[in-house]
C-alpha cells in the first residue's frame, strides 16, 4: 500500500443503501477519510461551514497540494462488491479454478471481497481446514478474502466449541447443505439440523433442496430417458417442489429457534413469499439469489444446455420476474454469484455425470446493473445487495460501506455503457476464468465497472488491472 497517498474522487453519483447523491470522497492511507455530498441547493459542509460543492476540489487541494484528483462526472461510485457465495475450488479441485485466478476475475468485475464456500477437497469443516485455506489465500488473492465453515452430521459440538472460545471470528458463516451438491456435504439427520439451527451466535447459510424429492425425480427421468436425459430436465429433477419443501423446513426451524438464517440462491416465487412472511416472525432471516436466476430462465436450456446446469436449477420466467421484484422490495437481501467453475470437457458429459455449476463472478455486478435498468430498481438497492447488506449480515469489519474510517474498497461504474461479453475484453466484458467459458458470452449488458480501488489503491483502471501482483487482505469478522 502506498502510505500517505491521497486521492480525491469528485463529481460522482455516490450510491449507498440510503440515497444516490452527487458527492466527493477522499482516500487517505487506504481508508475513506472524508465524504462530501451536495444538498438540493448545491451546497455541502466543509470544516463546519456551508460551501458550494463545486469548490470542494480546490479547497481540499489547498490543504493537500500533492493530492490526485479524479473527476468522475457521469459515473457512479459505490462500495466494492462483497460476494459471500463463491466456489473457487481450492484446495483439491484446482484444475477447474483456484483462489488466484478467480479472485483476479472477481476484481475485474468489481468484487473487492469474496467469502468462499467449504465444499472443496478436503471440505473445510474444521478450523484447521479454514487455516489451510487462509494460508492458500495469503499473498495470492487479488481481492480481500474470507471463508465459511461447513457443517456435517457430526461436527456440531466442534462448531459450538469454536464459537464459545472466540475462534468463531476466524470464519464467516456456517454452511449447511440440506440438499447435496458439488462435494456432497449433505446434512440430513434431523437431530443435527435442530442443533445447527439452535446456534445463536453465527449466521447459518443453507443450500435448500429436498434430497428425497430430487432422488425420486432423477429415477423417474432415468426410467423415461435412460442414459440420454435432456439437460432441460434439470429443472424438473432439481424441482420447484424440492426447493419449496426444503425451504419450508428451514424457515420453520429458524422461526422455532430464532436462527440467524440465510437462505442462499433462492429460485422460486413461492420461496420469495414464504421468506417475506417468515421475516415478520424472525427478522434475523435473510435471503440471497444470484445474478444467474435474475437473468436466465427455463427458456435458455435449449440454447445453453449443460452450461446452464446449476444447483438449484434455473426455473421459469415467472420465477425470474418474482426474484427481480423481491430484489427491488428488499425481500432478497443479498446477491452472491455462486461462482462455480467446471472445465468444458466436464460440462460436455451426459446429464448424470455432468457437474452442476456456473462461472459468473466477473459478470454478476453488471448483470445486476442491467436488471436494475430494465426493472427501474434504484441504485441504492444495488448498493445494499452487493456490499452493505453482506457486510452487515456477515459481520465484515470495516468494509462494505462508504463511511469515514472504512477501508477504501470502491468501484466506479459507467451506468450507461453497453458491452457484449467476450474473451479478451476489458473488465466485466471479459472472461478471465481458469475454466475459460461463461454462460454470459455473447450477451449484451449495460453498466460497466471501469475502476476498482482496493484498500485505497487503484487496482483496476479502465477495466484493466494496474498490477499482476495480488494485494488482497484477509477479512475480519465479528459475530
Amino acid at each position: 500500500m502506498n502510505r500517505h497517498r491521497r486521492i480525491l474522487l469528485t463529481n460522482a453519483s455516490i450510491a449507498t443503501a440510503d440515497e444516490v447523491r452527487q458527492g466527493a470522497l477522499l482516500i487517505e492511507d487506504g481508508v475513506i477519510s472524508e465524504i462530501w455530498k451536495a444538498g438540493d441547493d448545491g451546497r455541502t459542509m466543509f470544516e463546519g461551514e456551508g460551501t458550494d460543492f463545486s469548490i470542494i476540489p480546490a479547497l481540499v487541494q489547498s490543504r493537500f497540494p500533492e493530492m490526485e484528483i479524479r473527476d468522475l462526472s457521469g459515473k457512479v461510485l459505490m462500495a466494492g462488491g462483497i460476494d459471500a457465495h463463491t466456489h473457487f475450488r481450492e484446495p483439491g479441485l484446482t484444475s477447474k479454478a483456484d483462489i488466484q485466478s478467480e479472485s483476479r476475475a472477481a476484481l475485474l468485475g468489481g468484487v473487492t471481497s469474496f467469502i468462499d464456500m467449504p465444499n472443496t477437497s478436503p471440505a473445510a469443516t474444521s478450523i484447521e481446514r479454514i487455516e489451510e485455506k487462509c494460508a492458500l489465500a495469503e499473498g495470492r488473492a487479488f481481492a480481500n478474502w474470507g471463508f465459511h465453515i461447513g457443517a456435517t452430521n457430526d461436527n456440531l459440538e466442534a462448531l459450538e466449541e469454536l464459537l464459545a472460545t472466540g475462534r468463531g471470528n476466524e470464519f464467516c458463516g456456517i454452511k449447511v447443505f440440506m440438499g447435496s451438491s458439488t462435494g456432497n456435504m449433505l446434512v440430513d439427520r434431523q437431530k443435527a439440523l435442530e442443533g445447527l439451527f439452535g446456534i445463536q451466535n453465527a449466521r447459518i447459510l443453507v443450500h435448500s433442496e429436498d434430497e428425497a424429492i430430487i432422488r425420486a425425480n432423477l429415477e423417474a427421468a432415468k426410467a423415461e430417458y435412460g442414459d440420454n436425459i435432456p439437460m432441460r430436465e434439470h429443472e424438473n429433477i432439481r424441482s420447484r417442489k424440492a426447493c419449496v419443501m426444503s425451504s419450508i423446513k428451514a424457515l420453520e426451524m429458524a422461526m422455532k429457534h430464532g436462527t440467524k438464517l440465510h437462505i442462499t440462491h433462492v429460485t422460486t416465487a413461492e420461496e420469495v413469499e414464504m421468506i417475506r412472511a417468515a421475516k415478520l416472525h424472525n427478522p434475523q432471516i435473510s435471503a440471497e439469489t444470484s445474478a444467474n436466476y435474475l437473468w436466465f430462465s427455463d427458456e435458455d436450456y435449449d440454447r445453453l444446455g449443460s452450461r446452464l446446469k446449476c444447483n438449484p436449477s434455473v426455473k421459469q420466467a415467472a420465477d425470474r420476474q418474482a426474484l427481480r421484484q423481491a430484489l427491488k422490495d428488499g425481500i432478497i437481501d443479498t446477491v452472491g454469484s455462486d461462482h462455480a467453475p467446471h472445465l468444458p470437457e466436464e460440462k460436455n458429459r451426459p446429464y448424470t455425470s455432468c457437474p452442476s455449476g456456473v462461472p459468473s463472478i466477473q459478470q454478476s455486478i453488471s448483470v445486476l446493473l442491467t436488471v436494475a435498468s430494465q426493472e427501474n430498481i434504484p441504485l441504492s438497492r444495488i448498493a445494499s445487495a452487493i456490499s452493505e447488506k453482506p457486510a452487515e449480515l456477515f459481520g465484515v469489519k470495516g468494509r462494505g460501506r462508504l463511511v469515514k474510517g472504512y477501508a477504501a474498497d470502491l468501484i466506479v461504474i459507467d451506468p450507461d455503457k453497453e458491452f457484449i461479453v467476450q474473451k479478451g475484453a476489458a473488465g466485466p466484458a471479459g472472461i478471465e476464468y481458469k475454466c475459460g467459458w461463461s454462460p454470459y458470452e455473447g450477451i449484451r449488458l449495460k453498466g460497466m465497472v471501469e475502476d476498482v480501488y482496493l484498500n485505497g489503491e487503484p487496482v483496476v483502471l479502465g477495466g484493466r488491472l494496474t498490477s499482476e501482483t495480488p494485494s488482497g487482505l484477509g477479512l475480519a469478522f465479528e459475530k
